[in-house]
């Protein structure tokens, strides 16, 4: 077993996994871009099925022209405490296979699962970097697809807010209690030999 963060896995495992969680009390500071395209260059160094990488990432960084527009996709409810992040990502994926001879594009079944896998490798660099990301499905998608230009095909799948750790006292009230790194179910609750176990 592994302890790190208040936390403790039932495996060893690496302390960046345990390290790594989503706070939402950010310091407010400005993020140089060149430090979030290393969080984003190892994002899109994650796995895909065939490689073919259907994840994209429209950023914006505090205090650019593009900020106040990624902060509007957000629901009230995020942009709250999101307002003091460094850096805004929103993660689309592409679903359909586009393949370079010519032919006709089909869907493309791991797109999602795809995405999912640069978020965590994303998450992991930003707390290797010395941020926290926090990924957030209170967005408006629709809007997203039409505000961002995102092309036919492509699907909307989270938004991450990134930044500096800062004292969770600066959180609204009913935001501070939930300001603490989580625990996770017991491996045996959700990793099964052969099959799902019976009920």
């Amino acid at each position: 077993m592994t302890q790190s963060n208040h936390r403790q896995s039932d495996y060893p495992i690496n302390p960046i996994f345990l390290d790594r969680w989503s706070p939402r009390s950010f310091t407010g500071e400005t993020m140089d871009k060149q430090s979030l395209m290393t969080i984003l260059e190892a994002a899109h160094w994650a796995p895909s099925a065939s490689n073919y990488q259907p994840w994209r990432f429209v950023y914006a960084l505090r205090g650019d022209g593009h900020w106040g527009t990624l902060l509007g996709l957000l629901n009230e409810s995020n942009q709250v405490w999101a307002k003091s992040a460094s850096a805004l990502v929103v993660i689309f994926s592409d679903t359909l296979n586009r393949k370079d001879d010519g032919s006709e594009p089909r869907p493309f079944r791991s797109h999602s699962f795809d995405a999912g896998a640069a978020w965590a490798m994303l998450a992991l660099q930003a707390c290797y970097s010395g941020y926290f990301a926090h990924g957030m499905g209170g967005v408006d998608f629709d809007r997203a697809l039409e505000e961002l230009d995102v092309p036919p095909g492509y699907r909307a799948e989270a938004a991450v807010a990134i930044g500096r750790l800062s004292d969770p006292a600066l959180l609204p009230d009913q935001l501070k209690a939930r300001e603490i790194p989580n625990g996770r179910k017991p491996l045996s609750a959700v990793a099964f030999e052969g099959s799902f176990p019976k009920e």
